[in-house]
């Protein structure tokens, strides 16, 4: 070191070096001293900062300081260089900061591999330092670091992957494991060190036009062999440097496939659309697959941003996907952008921009693809001239085909066959021709759409039947019509139409074996009562439950419900109470309360997760200065151009099929999550619960078993009471309640437990059960209809009791 940088030290020293301990150098002097400064000065201070830092065991040399110097562009000699690496090297404790590697990192960013070389030990030496501290992973210098190591182990294809991708999770411990030589390999190499530098929410094009530089057929394989290995993965423990968490993506790996999903908008192959909505289905759902947060929404927003680019009618299949089963409200958001920008290049509305986009998969009108012996169903099954068993052989590349096609059918039905029953709940309508063609005739659709109730509006209504080449609709009676194309209709609501005309469907459906993809006929009604007429602007019929909280919040998540969170760690701050919240048709917001009981904290062993939650009131809620509007023809909400703040709207003036729907979800939520339904449980609220009075899904399940019970084996032996379903066996009656399942034993009316297994008898319902209550109660029913031969001891033991 020269005389000249020991006299700046000197001067630095005496004017800007603290004189107390643990006190940061004041930069206030250092505006007047550097007048007149050239590089030779800043580089000095840079260096006295770096070796103040490294001689007092801590950066009081200051956080502003150390990043002001280290974003100098300055020349710096060889030795200058090695000197600030080894200033930075050999601490006994790990850097629980980056602030120490700022300086260095910036004397050699921009340096040629050759020239770093001479560095390279103290590099990796500095690489294995940080690896050493629990957060290192995530710093900006790391990356860097990580980035500029890996282009000088080149010659070893795995050393070089594993310096760019940090073991902090089980996805980078597959890349590493797995693809951690094709990763290094020369062809690919300088791209992947690219792809971790997508850091940005978006890609710059400068960005975009490196990777179309470093882009070659190698790479295009990894990426499509990477990401799609995203839809299987699943988050897992992973140990953060203090405890083992469940982690999915750390933020270096989500920023390595986002690299990866920005190269895929270079790439023009027909893998590309599909796989990019695989991923962004896959990252968007919560943990576990449910939840209203996501798994990664980096990642998930980065597919999503390729979809909107490459745009195209192929696109909006993918996102339909997506936003049938994610519930991360951002994520929504962006999809409803991008469809409604879609809708707005083609002069569709969104809703008919998805019908008219869902796959037929190289299906017939039946629903099903026969070739070679070899036939695949809509349900995604498939046989072999009617066998479960393939034969080897056959044509192992037809029969992968086929399998690859099952694998999407199975992503695509359930979210077709809810987004039909959403139309359903907003009152959708459309001209009678856009259903033959969106919907009977199709394909997928077609399996839903040919077993509900279609009605022209302020009309008569029918079942699909085809007659001489054309739909018409047939009604319970037998009588036909066949609706003009341009005819609007909708699907039948049972709210619409008086008790008499839904008995004549529900028998209907009964007498000729349909069954229907959700409830409709069945569906539940519910009707405003003189109590919330009294409370005027809430509900509290399904207020006081007691809910397992996870599923009710898994149950109110998949039905487009957000904002549901409970947990003991704040209970100051709120976390003891919440607001679920659900976007309905007509501008409004149906909101649901919960809370946490006095018992819930000592319940759940003074720990954080809830196990248990208290429904309370329900709400509907409006823009100010708003009033409810129906929705527009195509079943979508207007624009409300009012104040956004929202107020509670009097429950006479919510629109009937709305308030029922809304209703009919926390029913569900209720029946399905209350705690009142444990067979093993007890106290006043499962008393009341278990035996009470019949909510109207209770009642609607009551309405089925009417139909049904005549045509039992057990018909004989059954007998339906107000609120149970009473069973005659050989050695005692037993009554089922028709709301929780729950049994007492006449005379006495002893309580039974009686733990369900499985799904029960299989018996013909005609509707597709939420929750399976209805499957349960019968199942229970053959059981004890022949209670001489239960053998289980733990059911005898109470029978004989």
């Amino acid at each position: 070191m020269g005389k000249a940088e020991l006299e700046m030290f000197r001067r630095l020293d005496a004017t800007l070096r603290p004189q107390e301990a643990y006190h940061f150098v004041d930069e206030a002097p250092l505006k007047e001293l550097s007048v007149g400064w050239g590089e030779a000065e800043w580089r000095a201070t840079a260096l006295w900062a770096q070796l103040l830092t490294r001689a007092t065991d801590g950066s009081i040399a200051g956080e502003t300081l150390l990043t002001r110097l280290a974003q100098r562009k300055l020349r710096w000699s060889a030795w200058e260089r090695e000197l600030l690496w080894r200033t930075t090297l050999g601490r006994p404790e790990p850097h629980w900061t980056d602030l120490d590697y700022r300086i260095p990192m910036s004397s050699i960013k921009e340096l040629p591999a050759s020239e770093r070389e001479p560095l390279l030990p103290l590099l990796m030496q500095a690489q294995r330092e940080m690896e050493a501290g629990p957060l290192s992973a995530g710093w900006t210098i790391r990356r860097l670091l990580d980035g500029l190591i890996a282009e000088h182990l080149a010659g070893d294809p795995a050393a070089a992957t594993r310096s760019l991708v940090p073991e902090c999770d089980g996805f980078a411990a597959l890349l590493r494991e797995e693809y951690g030589k094709r990763l290094g390999e020369p062809d690919a190499l300088p791209l992947a060190r690219h792809w971790a530098t997508a850091i940005t929410v978006t890609p710059a094009p400068q960005w975009t036009a490196r990777a179309g530089e470093l882009l070659t057929p190698h790479a295009t394989e990894l990426i499509q062999e990477i990401l799609g290995r995203v839809p299987a993965y699943r988050e897992g423990l992973w140990h953060n440097g203090y405890s083992e968490v469940v982690t999915y993506l750390h933020e270096r790996t989500a920023e390595l496939l986002r690299g990866m999903i920005w190269t895929c908008e270079l790439i023009d192959e027909p893998w590309v659309t599909g796989l990019l909505g695989d991923v962004a289905l896959a990252t968007g759902i919560g943990m576990g697959g449910s939840g209203p947060n996501s798994r990664s929404e980096r990642v998930a927003n980065a597919a999503l941003g390729v979809l909107a680019r490459r745009g195209g009618m192929e696109v909006v299949a993918q996102l339909a996907r997506i936003q049938a089963k994610v519930r991360r409200k951002s994520i929504l958001t962006k999809v409803r952008q991008i469809l409604d920008e879609t809708a707005v290049r083609t002069g569709l509305s969104p809703e008919q921009l998805v019908e008219r986009t869902v796959p037929s998969f190289g299906l017939g009108h039946d629903g099903t693809r026969t070739e070679q012996g070899l036939t695949l169903a809509v349900t995604g099954a498939i046989t072999y001239n009617g066998r479960k068993t393939v034969p080897k052989s056959v044509d192992r590349e037809l029969l992968a085909g086929f399998r690859a096609t099952a694998k999407e059918l199975k992503k695509t039905v359930p979210a077709e066959r809810l987004r039909v029953e959403r139309a359903l709940a907003a009152g959708r309508t459309w001209s009678w021709q856009e259903v033959c063609e969106f919907y009977l005739d199709h394909p997928v659709t077609g399996v839903f759409a040919r077993t509900l109730i279609w009605e022209v509006v302020q009309g008569s209504a029918g079942l699909p039947v085809h007659v001489a080449g054309a739909w018409e609709l047939s009604d319970p009676a037998g009588r036909r019509i066949r609706p003009r194309p341009e005819t609007q209709v909708r699907l039948w609501h049972p709210i619409s139409h008086t008790p008499e005309e839904v008995r004549a469907w529900r028998d209907h459906l009964l007498v000729i074996g349909l069954r229907q993809p959700f409830k409709q006929a069945f569906r539940e009604v519910y009707l405003l009562t003189p109590a919330e007429e009294a409370t005027r602007d809430h509900s509290r019929r399904f207020s006081g439950h007691l809910l397992r909280y996870g599923q009710a919040k898994a149950l109110l998540t998949e039905r487009g419900w957000t904002g549901m969170s409970l947990g003991h760690w704040d209970a100051a701050g709120g976390s003891g109470q919440c607001e679920a919240a659900k976007e309905l048709p007509g501008g409004l917001t149906a909101t649901w309360e919960f809370y946490l009981d006095e018992h819930s904290y000592e319940r759940d062993g003074y720990g954080t997760t809830v196990s248990i939650c208290v429904s309370a009131d329900l709400r509907f809620r409006s823009p100010s200065g708003t009033s409810p509007v129906p929705p527009t023809d195509t079943g979508t909400s207007p624009v409300l151009l009012a104040d956004t703040r929202r107020s509670p709207v009097p429950l006479v003036e919510v629109p009937a099929l709305t308030l029922s729907e809304a209703l009919r979800d926390a029913d569900l939520a209720v029946g399905v999550t209350s705690t009142g339904l444990d067979p093993e449980g007890h106290g006043d609220y499962w008393q009341s619960y278990s035996f009470g009075d019949l909510t109207e899904s209770a009642q609607v399940r009551r309405d089925a078993l009417a139909g049904l019970l005549p045509r039992l084996a057990i018909a004989d032996r059954c007998t339906l009471a107000d609120r149970f379903l009473r069973v005659r066996g050989d050695l005692r009656t037993y009554k089922i309640h028709l709301g929780s399942g729950n049994i007492l034993m006449e005379p006495n009316d002893a309580y039974l437990c009686i733990v369900p297994h499985g799904t029960g008898d299989q018996v013909f319902l005609p509707f597709e059960e939420d929750g399976g209550m209805l499957s349960i109660i019968l199942s229970k029913a053959f059981l004890l209809a022949a209670d001489a031969a239960i053998t289980d001891p733990s059911i005898t033991r109470q029978i004989h009791f």
